[in-house]
């Protein structure tokens, strides 16, 4: 396979934008990751991977990118004729975008590629809001999955009582963590932590939704949401766009000495599919790590800075056991003792996570990258990890009961 580089990352700002469109987002992330290149256009672009999740509640089910990208492809911005692909995963859907995108440098398909994630997930319609995060588990056979929830609430010490009022994720995440709480004694403070750790972060990031510092104490007073989680602990709905570029190394060497300077190795977007499966069994995303570092040659030990989809500040602690930075059980403890805050063993979320920075589906996976681009280019600023050298993403989508649907991992490097 052919090494891959990253020569551009772009992420708009997050937050509710009701009046700009799903075309105004696509050429913000478009036209800014061709200035982050230092391009002067993107002649030879091979391929567009297009993610998005939601745009059939807006009117668009099909031909999503064809739709989204027509005023750059009119105004000569896309070089005409390039194939557009659309992809779409829940909320690993940018995650998905960049696989593809990788997969067409890696292969020799193509020496220039795209990666672009666009979504709006704020509708003032409570039922259409709701029904874009639904599609995210089984509509076809409900039952089955309600019998399971219901079946291992009494083992999780949580009831599984979802309601129209809420996003149907936050009862599973509930589960999830009173699982983890009963099992592994982990705590709604060691919870709070994390989040005030992220929204700390976040009140460094121009691009986050949120951007408030909040004490643990401050956490916890916040207005009740389910199980252990408080407002604060949970990701907002949010609209926003993101995009990468990549290319080969033979095209690398035509760029301009600049782009050339601050390119990354991307060393992997590795997948895995999740399964059925039980609050105890190993994850998807613990199956997505391994094969990701043996891919990548590395090890968990080696990662200086992550960025992983916390949705719920319980899923960052989930997360970091399974990438391996600690065993089963430690999460809660790990990230209490400000190891994955900035100035720790190793800082995570430095965006501000999705519980700061916000989640709009399509584009989180991208824009996970994009930080971690600025943290391997030391160009951070007020979050800067000191001397990062080996980044990773997790970003997960979807449920298959207790199982995220789908998992990539995505690992880069200086070169």
């Amino acid at each position: 396979m052919n090494d891959v580089f990253l020569i551009g990352a772009f992420t708009t700002p997050f937050a509710r934008f009701p009046e700009v469109s799903f075309q105004a987002l696509a050429a913000q992330a478009v036209e800014g990751v061709q200035r982050d290149a230092g391009l002067a256009t993107l002649e030879g672009l091979g391929s567009v991977h297009f993610g998005n999740c939601a745009m059939h509640v807006f009117g668009q089910a099909n031909i999503r990118g064809q739709v989204a990208l027509t005023p750059l492809l009119q105004r000569g911005a896309l070089p005409r004729n390039t194939p557009i692909i659309n992809v779409e995963g829940g909320c690993a859907t940018g995650s998905l975008a960049l696989h593809g995108a990788f997969l067409a440098i890696a292969s020799g398909g193509a020496r220039l590629a795209l990666a672009v994630g666009v979504e709006k997930t704020f509708v003032p319609d409570a039922a259409k809001l709701m029904s874009i995060f639904d599609q995210g588990i089984d509509q076809l056979a409900p039952d089955a999955w309600r019998a399971h929830f219901a079946a291992h609430a009494p083992a999780c010490g949580v009831p599984f009582e979802p309601s129209p009022a809420r996003i149907l994720m936050l009862d599973v995440c509930a589960l999830q963590a009173g699982w983890h709480m009963k099992t592994w004694g982990t705590t709604q403070e060691q919870l709070a932590f994390g989040a005030s750790k992220n929204h700390a972060h976040g009140a460094k990031n121009p691009n986050a939704q949120y951007r408030k510092e909040m004490s643990v104490a401050e956490v916890l007073a916040d207005k009740p949401v389910l199980g252990p989680f408080t407002r604060s602990m949970c990701a907002p709905i949010s609209d926003g766009a993101a995009a990468t570029l990549l290319c080969s190394a033979a095209h690398l060497e035509t760029l301009p000495e600049e782009t050339r300077r601050r390119a990354l190795r991307l060393r992997t977007v590795t997948l895995a599919g999740g399964a059925p499966r039980g609050p105890g069994e190993e994850s998807v995303t613990a199956v997505a790590a391994r094969r990701a570092f043996a891919a990548a040659g590395l090890r968990p030990r080696d990662v200086d800075v992550a960025e992983v989809h916390d949705a719920t500040s319980f899923a960052e602690l989930a997360a970091v056991e399974a990438l391996g930075f600690v065993k089963a059980g430690e999460g809660g403890p790990y990230v209490a003792s400000g190891a994955t805050a900035l100035g720790g063993e190793r800082p995570v979320n430095t965006s501000g996570g999705l519980v700061s920075k916000g989640h709009p589906l399509g584009a989180t996976g991208l824009a996970m990258v994009h930080e971690l681009a600025l943290q391997l280019r030391g160009e951070a600023g007020a979050r800067q990890v000191a001397d990062a050298k080996v980044a990773v993403a997790e970003n997960a989508g979807g449920l298959l009961t207790f199982d995220e649907a789908l998992c990539a991992i995505s690992v880069l490097t200086r070169p």
